[in-house]
């Protein structure tokens, strides 16, 4: 089921918005009353996901998986005093997924019953079979090394279910806090919200079989102020309330409405910043910043199917190939850096009981004092690297990086939360900034640019300071500095501690052949690089 409400455009007041919404969504309700509730959470689904598995062990499969899947998501957009664009999709089914004499196989329906799940295992079997025509080496999946056998429930700690609330309580939400920003002056000013609840049901030929229940949130609003002469205009988004793996709390804990003045004085201290001068400078990185550029210089070129070649039409490969010249030899950064994926952290988006293939996600490091030791994997791609873990006299196990965006699509290699690790020194943003004679500081994300290796970089921001003599002189525009990303880290030369620590994220990463999307959270205190080259990326009069 899929339904959309765009009737607002032409709604000026806050009012009428809601009371037209008020109508839609209770016939929207009515029609989800009448039928059969999407998702039971109970023994049924458990029951067809092991059907499914059985009919495709009994077609011949070696190995299979069955996810079912009830998502449900939520978009709403205002503009000063009105609601642009109300969104409300569902999406319910499930996938099958099989191994048959080394080859895969995937069948999905959006049916759920005895006889279909049957009928699907079955065609994702020959579907598998069919592959075999082009198998160039049959596939091992490595052992899932988590005894007893994975099994059982997970939620994300959210504590308000964001489809419990009502739809003209978020908008009213929403105007509060776009009130605040037209009385502190702001020219125009955008908001939304973004909510995600998916509730899976996984089971395997393993003896796995998990249900996991996982809400995604993202508040944000955009202000814009425009100069006197209409020659110039300057935006501010909210970077620093940043998406997470959480409920309507974080919307609540948020609180834009008091935020918002602020917001729209950074904007209009844009339009009389400093043009930047290029040249070479320390650059200071507050998290809601770097978040970005770990994203983008280190979390991507990790990836193993990268590495290999086997994902190359979105966003490139990776500079770290072949993996037998960089493991364990290739210097990513200093001594004190470390960087460790995990997919546990309370509150980021990537975070789950169980990966997509039912393996329990392990914290693992991808750098380890400065040298790069490990990629992200899935079951598959760890027999890939079985001869690295081996002469590390580690375990060739997945590290739990598989993940579908829906049940139609088929699950492959996403990132985790993949953080840059605090230093011993309980340093902080400001501690960064007195150490610093000639710099830059950056606080927030904004546009970039990247190569199809991950190797050389160009990033932009929200808010850019000149840094003098330890101490911040004023603000500059037109920022942006410009990398390559063993260099640039190898240019880190402090970074902060754990009180300094912060998670930003992304709700929408796109990877893959047909595209999925995944939601991945980076922590990371703030950091400076020395003598990065800056350049002016000021528009023309």
């Amino acid at each position: 089921m899929s339904t959309s409400r765009r009737d607002f455009l032409r709604s000026s007041a806050a009012a009428a918005a809601a009371a037209s919404l008020l109508t839609a969504d209770r016939a929207q309700a009515a029609a989800l009353e009448a039928r059969q509730p999407l998702w039971s959470g109970d023994s049924d689904h458990r029951e067809l996901a092991m059907r499914a598995i059985d009919a495709a062990r009994a077609a011949g499969a070696s190995y299979a998986d069955c996810r079912i899947s009830s998502a449900r998501s939520q978009n709403i957009g205002t503009r000063e005093r009105r609601v642009t664009n109300i969104g409300d999709n569902e999406t319910f089914g499930f996938g099958v997924r099989v191994m048959v004499e080394g080859t895969w196989g995937f069948a999905a329906s959006s049916e759920l019953s005895a006889d279909e799940v049957a009928r699907v295992a079955r065609q994702a079997v020959a579907q598998a079979r069919a592959n075999r025509r082009a198998m160039v080496k049959p596939l091992e999946l490595a052992p899932i090394h988590h005894p007893p056998v994975p099994n059982g429930q997970w939620r994300s700690p959210a504590r308000i279910d964001p489809f419990s609330v009502a739809i003209e309580d978020k908008v009213a939400y929403l105007m509060d806090a776009n009130a605040a920003a037209l009385a502190a002056g702001a020219r125009f000013v955008n908001s939304q919200m973004f909510f995600l609840k998916d509730e899976k049901t996984f089971a395997s030929t393993e003896g796995t079989v998990t249900q996991q229940t996982i809400f995604r949130a993202q508040p944000g609003m955009t202000v814009t102020m425009v100069s006197a002469d209409n020659r110039d205009f300057q935006t501010r988004q909210s970077t620093d309330i940043q998406p997470k793996g959480l409920g309507y709390e974080h919307v609540l804990d948020s609180n834009m409405k008091a935020h918002a003045a602020r917001w729209v004085e950074e904007a209009r201290q844009k339009l009389s910043a400093k043009p930047v001068e290029v040249g070479r400078y320390d650059l200071i990185l507050h998290p809601t910043h770097l978040w970005l550029t770990i994203h983008e210089a280190i979390a991507h070129p990790t990836e193993l199917d990268r590495a290999y070649g086997f994902e190359a039409n979105y966003a490139g490969t990776s500079f770290l190939a072949p993996p037998e010249q960089f493991l364990g030899k290739f210097r990513y950064g200093p001594d004190f850096m470390n960087v460790v994926a995990d997919r546990s952290a309370p509150g980021s988006l990537s975070a789950c009981g169980w990966d997509d293939e039912g393996v329990a996600p392990e914290s693992f490091h991808i750098i380890k004092n400065g040298i790069f030791v490990d990629y992200q994997t899935t079951r598959e791609q760890a027999m890939w690297l079985d001869w690295w873990y081996k002469s590390q006299n580690m375990p060739t196990r997945s590290h739990g990086c598989s993940y579908a965006q829906t049940w139609a699509d088929v699950q492959f290699q996403r990132m985790p939360n993949v953080n840059l690790m605090p230093g011993e020194r309980d340093l902080v943003w400001e501690d960064l900034i007195a150490a610093t004679e000639n710099g830059i500081a950056i606080v927030g994300d904004g546009s970039f640019s990247i190569d199809q290796q991950r190797y050389n970089a160009q990033f932009g921001g929200q808010l850019f300071y000149e840094v003098k003599n330890g101490k911040i002189t004023g603000m500059l525009k037109d920022v942006a500095y410009q990398i390559r990303t063993p260099e640039f880290w190898n240019a880190m030369d402090m970074i902060g501690g754990q009180r300094s620590y912060e998670l930003g994220g992304a709700f929408g990463d796109g990877k893959g052949q047909p595209s999925q999307s995944n939601a991945v959270s980076h922590g990371c205190p703030p950091t400076r690089h020395k003598q990065v080259n800056v350049i002016n990326t000021g528009r023309q009069a």
